[in-house]
């Protein structure tokens, strides 16, 4: 069985039911999962994890939350070669370009992503719910 994470930043509930089906999914498939919110989480937290999804919605000029998410995201980078991992956020303008920016960050620190990330705009809609899901599901 997986031992899998969902770690989450928040702002206005958005990224947090994104979380919520991620974590659905992947306990659908027999993963042990659980969320965890990104002002909690540590670095050292990723040895005891076979998988974890990162969610984030953009900020400002598109870019991860600043405050909570990024410092702990960055601290994170150094750990995630050869780590399962999964990303998704929602955006509420742009382009998605902080999330291709994201995938390049974690691709050059030698993340392995399971699956394409998901984003949405705004409030998750039935197809970002099954995205999100489904997106679990490849973490289990």
């Amino acid at each position: 069985m997986n031992k899998t994470a969902i770690v989450y930043w928040s702002g206005t509930g958005n990224t947090e039911e994104m979380a919520k089906a991620v974590l659905k999914g992947a306990r659908s498939k027999g993963a042990s999962a659980e969320m965890i919110s990104a002002s909690v989480f540590a670095p050292d937290l990723l040895d005891k994890l076979d998988t974890v999804a990162f969610g984030c919605p953009a900020m400002g000029s598109e870019v991860l939350e600043e405050e909570e998410f990024e410092p702990m995201f960055s601290s994170c980078l150094s750990s995630l070669a050869g780590k399962k991992i999964a990303l998704f956020g929602s955006y509420g303008w742009g382009d998605g370009e902080w999330m291709r920016n994201w995938e390049e960050s974690c691709k050059n620190a030698g993340a392995v992503l399971l699956c394409d990330s998901v984003i949405c705009t705004d409030e998750p809609d039935e197809e970002a719910i099954a995205a999100c899901n489904a997106l679990g599901e490849a973490l289990a």
